[in-house]
């Protein structure tokens, strides 16, 4: 995660003062326990996806939102950080239970308002809803290379659950945010194929 999670060296606690390092030229990477490893590996795919995640979630906030929405997606930024740190230093815990009951307990509170979905919707709805609709798609993939990355090494549970909830959430945002554009949410026509 050059620019965020590789400026910091661990061993000293201090941000490094050069963007570049030519160490990487190789084909490898520095983990945050200072150990190397191949840039196309399963951990730095999955906390790679995680970044993308989190920079797709900046485009959101980005975008004229409730405030509602953007304090939770702050929040979420800042969780996204701590689990790319988690998944760049094998053995390390930074998110928790709490972090993953919180989740739950915002989404339970925005999809309270919504009406119950009785149709399938596209990823639209404006600009902010089809911004928070790629986040989903992005956190699903992050989701599935986790997932991938606990097949062959240590990766905390947590880390999968707060994913898995983090997509469900971003799909009731968008769903929000669809609506508060005024642009509506778009349905799938299912029964477009029939009429021809």
């Amino acid at each position: 995660m050059r620019h965020s999670l590789a400026e910091v060296d661990p061993a000293v606690g201090n941000r490094l003062s050069k963007i570049y390092t030519r160490t990487g030229d190789d084909g490898s990477t520095g983990l945050g326990d200072g150990t190397r490893t191949a840039k196309d590996s399963a951990r730095v795919t999955a906390y790679g996806t995680v970044d993308e995640l989190n920079s797709a979630i900046g485009i959101v906030l980005a975008c004229a939102i409730p405030e509602r929405v953007r304090e939770v997606l702050t929040q979420v930024q800042h969780d996204l950080f701590d689990l790319g740190g988690e998944l760049c230093i094998p053995g390390m815990a930074m998110v928790h239970a709490g972090d993953i009951e919180r989740l739950e307990q915002v989404l339970d509170a925005f999809n309270e308002d919504l009406p119950p979905l009785k149709d399938f919707i596209l990823p639209g709805g404006g600009l902010a809803a089809a911004h928070c609709h790629l986040a989903r798609t992005i956190c699903r993939r992050a989701e599935r290379e986790v997932v991938t990355l606990a097949r062959q090494d240590t990766v905390r549970g947590e880390a999968v659950r707060y994913l898995n909830r983090l997509s469900d959430l971003l799909f009731v945002i968008a769903r929000v945010l669809a609506r508060d554009s005024g642009h509506g949410e778009v349905l799938w026509q299912h029964e477009r194929r029939k009429r021809g």
